[in-house]
């Protein structure tokens, strides 16, 4: 039997019309009148979801800022922005609603605004977070990142490079997964973040730092997420779809928080440094790409082939990508495709190296190159 430590998971409130819970979370963790810092992904507010958040909080005698400036994926402006917000109207508590962007910014937030630094002192745990955080909602509207129950917050800093800040302060207080939130999401998006959560389970159930107790979690994901992905994106109405997915993606954002992730997330923050394409987007072309060299010799893909109720992982997981109608081919996205050297060398960076190295099957110099070649590729 083999020994293991599983980190705590937040209070998780799952089902559809959970959001109208959010008000007596807020009192517990805030107490009553407490002014709320909201930090939405500004899509949200045409959908008609942050107005709802609103008038739930302030119907309960809750005062509520917003900060939605938020555009692509999360950046130190944005940290730094809220936080200010935070301070001067003397937020209580912060709620993060929408998809990984919104979460991750909501959590750092929440330590700059009691720390007064900037979100630059907490990159690649440059400074130690403060004790003293404000207590932190995380709502997903994406089934994605499994954000709301991670202890990771990853952003752009000044000069656009994907940094991370991580440790126990940045793992919310309550995560509230309600799937109607999700109905909105559109299927590109759908697919996109869907395959995010997927690898997530995949590569913390088989890289160098998987054990068995957090491989419940990984292998349950995978059975949700596989089995519902496809109807997500092709019914968007279809709630008990939707909510399968929202949960195997808090699985998989557990199943990372214990053991982390490998190869498919090394290739993706790489492609961050270089080219605006989306993490869930990259994430999943990279296992697409490299998926069958990772598998070769790895007795764990049996369990995640089990789990999506096939016999091959690497042929399961190719049908399900093409299945989502998913953008395969990276022409178009910025990239350079002739230059699988470049990509290689930031896959090979400081910041990116912890990934390669959790990969049961460690590349080295030359099979990065090859790797990255064979994500460029990708038709």
């Amino acid at each position: 039997m083999t020994s293991f430590v599983l980190s705590f998971i937040p209070e998780i409130l799952f089902g559809p019309g959970r959001l109208a819970d959010l008000a007596g979370k807020v009192q517990s963790l805030g107490g009553p009148g407490a002014n709320v810092l909201m930090v939405a992904d500004p899509a949200l507010r045409a959908l008609g979801i942050t107005g709802r958040a609103i008038d739930i909080l302030e119907k309960a005698g809750f005062e509520t800022e917003v900060y939605d400036g938020l555009i692509g994926e999360p950046k130190q402006s944005d940290i730094d922005a809220a936080a200010a917000i935070a301070r001067k109207v003397g937020s209580k508590v912060v709620v993060g609603l929408g998809g990984g962007s919104a979460l991750d910014t909501a959590k750092l937030v929440a330590c700059c605004a009691v720390s007064g630094l900037d979100a630059t002192a907490y990159a690649l745990c440059a400074s130690p977070l403060p004790k003293n955080r404000l207590p932190i909602i995380a709502i997903p509207t994406t089934a994605g990142t499994g954000s709301e129950v991670t202890r990771v917050s990853v952003y752009a800093n000044a000069d656009k490079a994907k940094v991370w800040a991580w440790g126990e302060e940045l793992k919310p207080n309550v995560a509230i997964l309600d799937p109607e939130l999700t109905v909105g999401v559109p299927p590109h998006i759908t697919a996109a973040t869907g395959l995010d959560a997927l690898v997530h389970a995949i590569e913390a159930c088989t890289n160098k730092h998987r054990h068995d107790g957090n491989d419940l979690y990984c292998h349950q994901a995978i059975r949700l997420i596989s089995g519902n992905l496809e109807k997500a994106v092709k019914s968007p109405g279809d709630i008990a779809a939707r909510g399968a997915m929202l949960l195997g993606s808090c699985y998989g954002g557990i199943g990372i928080d214990n053991c982390g992730t490998a190869l498919a997330h090394n290739i993706s923050h790489a492609v961050a440094d270089l080219a605006p394409i989306p993490h869930g987007r990259a994430t999943g072309l990279a296992m697409l790409a490299t998926m069958d060299w990772v598998a070769d010799g790895n007795p764990a893909f049996a369990k995640v082939a089990e789990a999506m109720g096939a016999s091959d992982a690497v042929k399961a997981y190719d049908r399900l990508v093409r299945a989502t109608g998913i953008k395969i081919s990276l022409a178009g996205d910025g990239l350079d495709l002739s230059n699988p050297e470049l990509l290689a060398e930031h896959m090979a960076s400081p910041a990116n190296n912890p990934m390669r190295k959790s990969t049961a099957r460690y590349p080295d110099a030359t099979e990065l190159v090859m790797l990255a070649e064979r994500f460029l590729s990708l038709a």
